[in-house]
């Protein structure tokens, strides 16, 4: 299993931390060891100093494809959950500033909170999703999928057009506005369309 993830789809957040407005996607991709499931606590790492949350929708790939046509892109993903994307943001820095890659301030160890996965025939509209995250009952991001720069089907097939997706593989989608740092002692929940589907704590 796989984590691709997707950095600057929503353009409040680009323009939040003064990137350009990609032309398309901005792929990254953290280890399996970066999952962190059932709600389970999140510790924060000695190493960073300014760990970042992200709220994304996450797609769970339902079955192997490459070249995938946008028009078929649906047929690949049966289920949506919700994901952080921590991010040590002053590792990342440091390595934006020498242009290197993001991989020690992306993938570090449970630097992906996964929750459990919701059928996507629960939704009416995949285009019109809205999610968000609060740390502390206090609402800090919120996003609706209306708003992606790249659709999901869009994701799935640039993705396939260089990486063979396989069942199981994970695609973090992008966070919206409002990224900021977590503290030991924070609570994080998050919700899709008013249910909680994240909950756990910084330790």
């Amino acid at each position: 299993m796989k984590i691709i993830a997707i950095g600057r789809n929503y353009v409040a957040h680009a323009k939040e931390l003064n990137n350009a407005v990609p032309t398309s996607p901005v792929i990254f991709m953290k280890p399996d060891t970066a999952v962190l499931k059932h709600n389970q606590a999140f510790y924060h790492p000695d190493f960073s100093n300014d760990i970042h949350h992200e709220i994304e929708i996450v797609l769970k790939i339902a079955k192997e494809g490459k070249h995938i046509d946008p028009k078929f892109a649906g047929n690949y993903f049966e289920e949506i959950g919700l994901g952080v994307d921590f991010t040590a943001r002053d590792i990342q820095q440091g390595l934006k500033e020498k242009g290197l890659p993001w991989e020690l301030a992306k993938g570090f160890d449970n630097s992906a909170p996964v929750s459990d996965f919701i059928p996507k025939s629960e939704f009416p509209d995949l285009k019109n999703i809205n999610f968000n995250l609060l740390i502390n009952g206090n609402e800090v991001q919120k996003g609706n999928t209306k708003n992606m720069i790249f659709p999901f089907e869009e994701l799935i097939s640039y993705i396939s057009r260089f990486i063979t997706l396989k069942k199981g593989d994970l695609i973090f989608t992008g966070t919206p506005e409002g990224v900021g740092k977590v503290a030991i002692g924070d609570r994080l929940t998050g919700f899709i369309e008013g249910k909680k589907l994240i909950d756990f704590e910084v330790k």
